[in-house]
């Protein structure tokens, strides 16, 4: 039987990989998404299948206490409401990560001093990439819910310093390669790692998020493809290069969507608030009511709606859904345009859209949308910020200066939706809403869209 077994399990393991791949393709592609989640966590249920299978496992009470524990975890994290789903991400890298590090943990106290330098070498990067994946997912967690100061946090010297601890983390790890008996060595090398994943999240501001949410999917990738290495598990090696690669490619694309570097959104302390300069103009803005955009919109024949975090936080998705109806009934032709670092993670506004069944192809992303906002009637931006900023493409002392942005100002009318006139995460302000054609619509997304939706129903749109 063990004899069957042991011949079934690699090909059940690259069915699984097969799968993994597989559903990374689908998964690039809206109309083909939700076949990939499920091929996905398919091979995910062949692999840990088969895994429990292997012969040398010697008793699964371990095995299914730790199920217990998962289950009790995870099933109250795929509860979390859809605007959640950015920290509910974070999470399940830093559980992945963790569980990486606890591995090459347990096999370094198992196997040194007799472990090989490559093994060692594997193991090393294991255990760093995965503590300090753990504790700056745990810290974006915090700035994401909140709980944290959602602003960059930066003193004098701070990048010296946390180059400095992760440069001692690195050395660290490289002794323990060579002298893999140095055994006191193990715990200072965890704890830098640990405490670089902390520092290395605190300059970060809310507006980087979607890029260091991606980078740290790479990150907790690697890890687990270091931990095939350990393990000799071409399956862990497959998955965790997919992961990571991926998370990779995605992370560059969010760098070029926001025209910054790695090292800038890592290293330059981005979103601090712009304090306005001495002598500068007072700017007014004007503002407008719920039932004033209801007349405006009632009128235009094609509206471009550009949603943001504001309407995330909101949750207003639901009532966009019902604005989108109510318009499309009436002859209006409506599209979404989606910005790639809109809300707090890549995809962010895509998954809310999906939610409220908005049509796959009204959502449109930034070049093609650019193409409509001269020729549209309205923009609606829900909450949007910094991504609809004009001081992108002419300050050239703005610190997004050259970031591409939606180009909302080129619409015939602007409708903002906001819930004060406050900077965005880059915290800058925004010449968006002082311009001619903007009129600001202060309140909660939801709210806000709601009363715009009960003044078109309540006359008719045209």
């Amino acid at each position: 039987m063990s004899l069957m077994i042991g011949r079934a399990l690699p090909l059940i393991y690259l069915a699984a990989a097969a799968s993994f791949i597989l559903a990374l393709k689908w998964l690039s592609a809206v109309p083909t998404a939700r076949r990939g989640v499920v091929v996905g966590a398919g091979g995910m249920l062949l692999a840990v299948g088969a895994t429990l299978l292997e012969p040398t496992i010697a008793t699964y009470r371990w095995i299914a206490v730790a199920f217990a524990v998962g289950t009790a975890i995870g099933i109250p994290m795929a509860m979390m409401p859809m605007t959640a789903v950015p920290q509910r991400t974070a999470l399940s890298h830093a559980f992945g990560a963790l569980a990486a590090a606890l591995v090459g943990t347990a096999e370094y106290y198992l196997r040194a001093p007799a472990i090989g330098r490559f093994a060692m070498g594997a193991l090393a990067l294991e255990v760093l990439l995965g503590s300090l994946t753990v504790t700056a997912s745990l810290m974006a967690f915090g700035k994401l819910q909140e709980l944290l100061p959602t602003r960059p946090v930066v003193w004098r010297g701070q990048n010296v310093l946390n180059l400095s601890i992760f440069g001692l983390a690195a050395a660290a790890g490289v002794v323990l390669v060579l002298h893999p008996e140095a055994a006191w060595l193990f715990p200072p090398f965890i704890g830098l790692a640990l405490l670089f994943g902390v520092l290395l999240i605190l300059p970060i501001g809310g507006a980087d998020m979607p890029t260091v949410i991606s980078l740290l999917n790479a990150y907790a990738g690697l890890s687990a493809a270091a931990m095939g290495f350990v393990l000799d598990n071409k399956l862990l090696i497959i998955a965790g290069s997919l992961d990571g690669s991926s998370g990779l490619i995605l992370s560059i694309i969010m760098c070029k969507a926001m025209n910054r570097s790695f090292a800038n959104v890592l290293f330059g302390g981005f979103g601090q608030i712009q304090a306005q300069a001495a002598g500068a103009e007072t700017r007014v803005a004007r503002s407008a009511a719920p039932e004033d955009a209801a007349e405006i919109l009632r009128s235009a024949s094609r509206v471009v709606v550009v949603p943001g975090y504001g309407m995330a936080v909101a949750q207003a998705q639901h009532k966009v859904r019902e604005l989108y109806d109510i318009l499309t009934k009436a002859g209006v032709t409506v599209t979404f345009a989606i910005h790639p670092v809109a809300g707090r993670m890549p995809g962010h506004m895509n998954v809310l859209l999906a939610e409220a069944n908005i049509p796959y192809d009204k959502l449109v992303e930034m070049d093609d949308a650019n193409a409509e906002f001269p020729q549209a009637d309205v923009a609606l931006v829900l909450g949007a910020n910094d991504v609809t900023n004009p001081a992108a493409r002419s300050d050239k002392g703005s610190p997004i200066y050259g970031m591409p942005i939606l180009d909302v100002d080129k619409s015939r009318t602007v409708l903002v939706v906001k819930r004060s006139m406050s900077p965005g995460f880059a915290g800058i302000d925004n010449p968006l809403y002082y311009l001619d054609n903007t009129l600001m619509i202060f309140g909660d997304a939801k709210a806000v869209v709601g009363e715009i939706v009960k003044a078109l129903a309540a006359e008719g749109t045209h």
